[in-house]
């Protein structure tokens, strides 16, 4: 076993993942107690120029046609076989969808140990890990021999894990030609909104707070007095009270607004992993304790159907 911390870079459609940026700042912490190396894999076709700003010692590259798109079986098969080659100390991957389906099967092959919804990462490699959505932070040592580690966002920031030099790649050979049960038959575009809030300066968003569709009306009047947009996390498009063109999170879309004010959303980590970029966040929330004050440069537990409408009739009357 080495001390190096290895990290799985996810990617889409030609696009790093911002987390993948979050993982590589972490795990130059996690180098530090270890005195290892930090080292990116890559899994992919022709997606070597990927690599390109990564803040990484090196880079571990994989080329095949089974890895041009995410696939669970291809990605654990591949990993598991990398992983029990080099026994790295520790090995990073995103509290996401991909990691979840690939970290599982990883640690079960493998016989490793598994450290879940990990935030941050302290002196003498001790992890800090958000349970109960992130409501109870709970502390453990990295375990041995080799550690695999799912990352949420908020501990890091994305710009800490790129680099304007280039680090070097090896390419290694992977074997998947003995057939997979898995494939990949179409990968579908989400359908064009009728807002990119992708690329909007200032956003409102609501959560389940809300509580009911009618309420969304006290966000619109306010994104209208103070010239924003509003958007949404999970509960609310999957009532059908906004359209997916206004989804926030991992299943939506990562936004970087000059300010993002949440109101009624607790953040869980799907929604927090795709608003790390913001330059401000500001949290409405009369849970105290709600995560998404762990990420909020401001914040305050008032009521949210008491204060919307009085900040909306204050901008009004500022803006005459």
């Amino acid at each position: 076993m080495n001390q190096d911390i290895f990290v799985t870079i996810e990617h889409l459609r030609s696009k790093v993942s911002e987390l993948s940026y979050i993982m590589l700042a972490a795990a130059h912490d996690l180098a530090q107690g270890t005195g290892g190396e930090v080292v990116a894999i890559v899994l992919g076709q022709n997606a070597q120029g990927l690599t390109s700003d990564f803040n990484a010692d090196k880079v571990l590259y994989v080329d095949h046609p089974l890895l041009s798109d995410f696939n669970p079986e291809a990605y654990t098969k591949t990993l598991t076989r990398i992983i029990d080659e080099y026994k790295p100390r520790a090995v990073i991957f995103g509290h996401t969808t991909i990691g979840m389906d690939t970290v599982g099967g990883i640690s079960a092959h493998l016989g490793l140990p598994l450290v879940s919804s990990v935030r941050t990462i302290e002196a003498n490699s001790k992890l800090i890990s958000q349970i109960c959505g992130g409501k109870i932070m709970a502390e453990c040592n990295l375990p041995e021999p080799t550690a695999l580690i799912t990352l949420v966002p908020g501990g890091y920031k994305p710009e800490q894990g790129q680099s304007t030099q280039s680090p070097p790649v090896t390419s290694i050979p992977v074997h998947l030609e003995d057939g997979l049960r898995i494939k990949l038959n179409q990968y579908i575009e989400p359908e064009t909104g009728d807002v990119d809030i992708s690329k909007e300066p200032l956003l409102i968003a609501v959560g389940r707070g809300i509580q009911t569709q009618d309420n969304i009306t006290l966000a619109e009047e306010l994104a209208q007095a103070i010239g924003g947009v509003v958007c949404a996390s999970r509960p609310v498009v999957d009532q059908g009270w906004l359209p997916t063109s206004r989804l926030v999170g991992k299943s939506g879309s990562t936004v970087k607004p000059k300010i993002y004010l949440a109101i009624g959303i607790s953040g869980a980590p799907e929604h927090v992993e795709a608003i790390t970029g913001s330059d401000v966040i500001i949290a409405i929330n009369t849970d105290p304790i709600a995560p998404i004050f762990n990420i909020a440069k401001y914040g305050t537990t008032a009521d949210l159907f008491e204060l919307i409408p009085v900040l909306t009739e204050q901008i009004r009357n500022i803006k005459g």
